[in-house]
């Protein structure tokens, strides 16, 4: 189902996401401005440890909570960089919630618990498998390195 979306990068090239096939995937609504924020930090470095593995992080910048990613996408793209020394892929900035949900949250939200229903807040995780199904849901508090997160990777991979 995620793998059907094709999502604009954060420098405006297209990306179908069946390009991630045969990996395993989080994707993660991100924001600059928020408590949460200094989950990048976990965020690459989960990132730089099993990528070789196939495990691949997409980043969803969407400023839906309190206005807490109002950058445009070239100032998000530098947060991140200077920041965090992201490397992990950056989409452009997407709505996760209300009106104007992007198609792809749509479909994630619309999954039968405890899978769906609505994004909490900024860096609520999705696992996806190889196969490109939805399998888990972690919280936006509940750190990307928490060891339940990391055993459900480990699993997948």
């Amino acid at each position: 189902m995620v793998l059907e979306f094709t999502m604009q990068r954060i420098d405006g090239t297209e990306e179908p996401l069946e390009r991630y096939r045969g990996n395993v995937l989080m994707l993660v609504n991100v924001a600059s401005k928020c408590g949460l924020t200094p989950q990048y930090a976990a965020l690459q470095a989960i990132y730089e440890r099993y990528r070789d593995r196939g495990f691949e992080i997409l980043g969803f910048p969407a400023n839906d909570f309190m206005g807490q990613e109002p950058g445009t996408n070239e100032e998000i793209a530098a947060f991140c960089d200077l920041n965090y020394g992201v490397t992990f892929p950056l989409f452009a900035k997407i709505s996760v919630k209300g009106e104007g949900m992007h198609p792809l949250y749509r479909a994630l939200t619309s999954l039968p618990a405890p899978l769906g229903g609505d994004v909490l807040w900024n860096f609520q995780k999705y696992l996806v498998d190889r196969d490109g199904n939805v399998v888990a849901k972690f919280d936006p508090r509940t750190p990307p390195d928490a060891p339940e997160v990391i055993e459900a990777i480990e699993q997948l991979l």
